[in-house]
């Protein structure tokens, strides 16, 4: 094939990639053929005598993946403008555009190094580990950023997507990959054997369709919801988010969420959730009590007595040291202290409790590597901040109840983490509490995508997902990974339901990302065999 041809094909893969990809309706079974195009380039390369065979590979590969990543995040360009303006936006938002586009064409590279010197089933091998691999360190690292997880694009169609309960987002990607090297082998041999050959290849590509989306389809249709009805309310204030912060008081804010509980709220509800930052209070949280707004809060929650409110809240926290890394220092007091993007959770009892968020945005919520940067904290303090911008807790926890339900508090960007979530289940969440104010985006698919990743995280644990957005998309998801109920976007709303409060513990709480682990140590020793036959063997 002439090499003109391989940037065409590179392209058809990136729009099929896109086109796949959430929220496109009906379109996800095509990431099971989308990287074909690629792989006929490729093998193009590999099989020409054109010099620099791997620049070649990097370039085509890296064509389809910018592309695809781009397209399918162009918004985040608005979530990071919103906190820190145009100068700062532009090349933090090259994160998710470029580095990720770089990781997945790295394993493209990788693939093409390790064929040169093993055979190809090997080398396939290689490429599903070294994929993952890098998918996994998206997900591990301080620039992490795993919204283009492969096995993150069945939220499009979640019905195939049924046996995540034993292996998350990371057996979607393994999937996702077997089956465009074995289709794109299919259609080789089509073009070059006879016979019983030129099936044979296309029928095994066939059963590794049809026999994971049967298992899926079974148990699809056979779910039964498991656990207690529990009544919940998740409120969306529809509260401008460039407004909240200053120019609209914390007690009309209030006002609105507590109207919009007490519409639909009833004497039996257990909780009402309002979204991510809805007290937009920097309030210190040794002291939380002496606030006047939490008194109102207490007064709201007395009219329901089993109820426990669930909110977003800004606060801090002060020390007489610098006893975490991104504890900043205060001259006046002589003290440090931390800010955080935080769940608290009221009742009617003197228990209040606290959730930190900590997944954290790379560059607009967290400097990447605050400890490898932490000699620069001084220069950072100087110009009004620290390394490491919000502080953070550094293991998942569960809020609960004084009746026993436990909650999983997760605040916004952290619903794209499995196995986090799968602790909080295991420490005992019988359901997830979604908040988040996703209006930085503006109207993108962006909070589409947002919404429907949440549903990978019911199957994965079996855990209803009660999920409040300042203005939307606010929903209730089942154990299945249906949403029963949502809001329309930009509304002022709330929402009421019957939950199920569940015990079960999936295979994949209990393993968590095995997958993704085993073909880390996979990656690393195939990716050992390159310079040990390059250079050592040699």
């Amino acid at each position: 094939m002439k090499s003109n041809k391989n940037y065409p094909l590179a392209l058809l893969s990136a729009f099929l990639l896109w086109l796949a990809w959430p929220p496109m309706p009906f379109t996800t079974p095509l990431l099971l053929i989308a990287l074909v195009p690629l792989f006929i380039a490729l093998d193009s390369i590999f099989n020409s005598d054109a010099e620099k065979k791997g620049k070649k590979v990097f370039l085509i590969a890296g064509t389809t993946f910018l592309i695809w990543n781009t397209a399918s995040t162009y918004w985040v360009y608005n979530a990071i403008k919103a906190y820190n303006g145009t100068f700062v936006a532009i090349p933090v938002s090259l994160i998710p555009y470029g580095l990720g586009a770089f990781l997945m064409t790295s394993a493209f590279w990788l693939f093409y190094r390790l064929s040169r010197y093993t055979s190809k089933k090997v080398a396939y091998f290689g490429l599903v580990a070294f994929y993952i691999a890098l998918e996994y360190l998206q997900q591990t690292w301080d620039l992490a950023f795993p919204w283009m997880t492969l096995g993150n694009g069945l939220a499009g169609m979640h019905q195939l997507a049924q046996w995540y309960d034993y292996t998350g987002i990371y057996g979607g990607s393994l999937w996702i990959l077997v089956s465009n090297i074995l289709a794109f082998e299919a259609y080789k041999k089509f073009k070059s054997d006879s016979g019983y050959l030129k099936y044979r290849a296309i029928g095994i590509w066939a059963l590794v369709l049809i026999i994971p989306i049967s298992i899926s389809l079974i148990k699809y249709f056979n779910a039964e919801q498991q656990g207690t009805p529990s009544n919940v309310v998740v409120v969306q204030p529809n509260i401008d988010p460039y407004k909240k912060l200053g120019d609209i008081p914390p007690s009309a804010q209030i006002k609105i969420l507590t109207h919009l509980s007490d519409s639909l709220a009833q004497p039996n509800t257990e909780y009402i959730i309002w979204p991510e930052t809805a007290l937009p209070i920097y309030a210190d949280e040794d002291k939380v009590r002496t606030y006047p707004e939490i008194t109102d809060l207490q007064q709201f929650l007395n009219k329901y007595k089993n109820g426990s409110l669930i909110t977003g809240i800004e606060t801090i926290k002060i020390y007489p040291d610098k006893r975490t890394v991104s504890a900043k220092y205060d001259e006046r007091s002589g003290q440090y202290w931390d800010n955080f993007n935080a769940a608290m959770q009221l009742e009617n009892s003197a228990n209040i409790q606290f959730y930190h968020k900590s997944k954290l945005v790379p560059g607009a919520e967290k400097m990447p590597f605050p400890k490898v940067f932490s000699f620069m904290d001084g220069v950072f303090s100087e110009l009004g901040g620290s390394v490491s911008g919000w502080g953070w807790q550094e293991k998942p926890s569960v809020l609960y109840a004084q009746s026993g339900i436990g909650a999983a508090p997760v605040v916004c960007y952290e619903s794209l983490w499995g196995d986090w979530i799968g602790q909080q289940v295991k420490d005992g969440a019988q359901f997830i509490a979604i908040i988040t104010n996703d209006g930085w985006w503006g109207n993108t698919s962006g909070k589409d995508q947002h919404e429907m990743y949440a549903k990978l995280r019911a199957i994965e644990t079996h855990r209803d997902v009660a999920r409040s957005a300042n203005t939307g998309i606010s929903c209730f998801i089942n154990q299945r990974g249906d949403i029963t109920q949502h809001t329309k976007w930009w509304t002022r709303t709330a929402l009421k339901g019957d939950i199920n409060l569940n015990d079960e513990i999936t295979f994949y709480v209990k393993s968590g990302d095995i997958i993704a682990k085993f073909f880390c140590i996979v990656a690393i020793l195939l990716a050992l065999i390159i310079p040990y036959r390059k250079w050592i063997k040699k």
